[in-house]
């Protein structure tokens, strides 16, 4: 079995947790179930942590947390390349420059050479256009393409409902 290496955006630690969207959250918690198989080698950030720790919610924050260390994360580390790329995301205007954390997750996952992101972040990550434009800077600095994915786009399904 192929084993991907994935990166887990800071929406992944949240969905499984949501009422109002039971579709993502099945699917989120599936994705999870198949980390736990060994089907994917999860991999998140620095970045992801502090989001995480500025949940303003106890309970929540404290699921959240405990989920990141149940399933294993790998926690990259900060980094110059990292910053340097997601700033190339947003002096293009790829991520806008108030949602730079975005950007440095997108950068994250491209620097350590990561298969793709799994993300439920429509607004800036889970994007044609940022698919697309990340895409071509990455190739432009030296960089593979980076895939960004929701979770029901890498999960198996069960063939019997």
């Amino acid at each position: 079995m192929i084993s991907h290496r994935i990166y887990l955006e800071t929406t992944m630690f949240n969905f499984p947790f949501v009422d109002d969207a039971p579709q993502y959250r099945a699917d989120t918690r599936k994705l999870f179930d198949e980390i736990k198989a060994g089907k994917f080698e999860p991999y998140t950030s620095e970045y992801v942590v502090q989001e995480l720790n500025n949940t303003k919610e106890g309970k929540r924050k404290n699921d959240m947390i405990q989920l990141l260390t149940d399933c294993g994360a790998i926690i990259l580390q900060q980094g110059e390349e990292i910053e340097r790329l997601a700033a190339i995301y947003v002096a293009e205007g790829i991520i806008p420059p108030a949602y730079e954390t975005d950007a440095l997750h997108i950068a994250a996952a491209t620097v350590n050479r990561l298969d793709f992101i799994v993300s439920l972040n429509f607004q800036h990550i889970v994007k044609q256009k940022t698919i697309e434009e990340t895409e071509i800077i990455n190739y432009r600095v030296g960089y593979k393409k980076i895939g960004i994915y929701i979770p029901a786009e890498v999960i198996s399904y069960d063939e019997n409902p």
